[in-house]
């Protein structure tokens, strides 16, 4: 069996697409016996980076870049919009209480792919944004 396999694929904007990726990376897990746990964590991952992607990049043709590498260690989830960036040190935490009793419910997608992932990187400028996730899988 592989021990490391790859995959890059470009999305368009269509409602739903992020589950084409995840299924992807499901059918790359399930090939390298990855426990459903953590399946299901690199799931959440991959949905968040995605949707943020297309929702933020402020682009009206809309395209994102996803690649994923996975070892039975480790996954490496990349994701590239080319939209016109952001300032990652001027988005606000997600307060629960705030949120609570108002109709945004949004905000949550940065917290939960830091706080998932055993490792986080951002980039954006004004070509665009670059999230790198890395997720241990053991």
């Amino acid at each position: 069996m592989e021990n490391n396999v790859k995959l890059k694929m470009t999305l368009p904007d269509i409602p739903d697409i992020e589950l084409v990726a995840v299924e992807g990376l499901d059918k790359m897990a399930r090939h390298l016996g990855i426990s459903d746990e953590k399946i299901g964590e690199a799931r959440i991952l991959v949905t968040e980076a995605i949707i943020n992607a297309i929702e933020h990049s402020g682009k009206e043709k809309m395209e994102v870049d996803v690649e994923f590498t996975m070892t039975k260690e480790k996954l490496v989830i990349f994701v590239r919009d080319y939209g016109q960036g952001f300032k990652p040190e001027s988005v606000e935490e997600p307060d629960i209480l705030k949120k609570m009793g108002t109709e945004n419910k949004r905000g949550w997608g940065l917290k939960i792919m830091k706080s998932m992932s055993d490792d986080f990187l951002i980039e954006s400028n004004e070509n665009g944004t670059k999230i790198t996730l890395i997720k241990n899988l053991v």
